[in-house]
C-alpha cells in the first residue's frame, strides 16, 4: 500500500512539474517589440482601445500564452486573432505574454 501511495505521489509531482514548465518564460523587451501590432486593438499597456476588444492587462503570462497557443492551433476560435497568432513562434508567444503580463 505504501509503495502505491509513493508511486502516486511521485507521478503527481512529475506531472505538476511538467505542466509548470510548459509555459516558457519570455523576454519582456522583445515582447514589446513583437506586440506592436497588438497595440492597435489592445493598447500599448494592454488596455483595449475599444470595448469590443479584451483588456490584456491584469492577465498572467501563463493565461495569455495558453490563449495565443489556442488561437494558433485552432482550439480557440476568433476570426481576427487566429491569423495573427498563426504567424507567431513559441518564443514570440512567450515574449508577448511576458510583456502584457507586466501590466496590472
Amino acid at each position: 500500500m505504501k509503495s502505491v501511495l509513493k508511486a502516486s505521489l511521485v507521478s503527481v509531482t512529475l506531472i505538476t512539474a511538467a505542466s509548470a514548465q510548459s509555459v516558457q518564460a519570455g523576454d519582456v523587451q522583445q515582447g514589446k517589440q513583437k506586440a506592436a501590432l497588438c497595440f492597435s486593438c489592445h493598447g500599448e499597456q494592454g488596455r483595449a482601445i475599444l470595448p469590443q476588444y479584451p483588456n490584456l492587462s491584469g492577465q498572467s503570462a501563463k493565461y495569455l500564452s495558453i490563449a495565443l497557443k489556442g488561437y494558433k492551433n485552432g482550439t480557440r476560435l476568433d476570426p481576427v486573432m487566429a491569423p495573427m497568432a498563426k504567424i507567431l513562434s513559441e518564443d514570440d508567444i512567450a515574449n508577448i505574454s511576458a510583456y502584457f503580463a507586466t501590466f496590472q
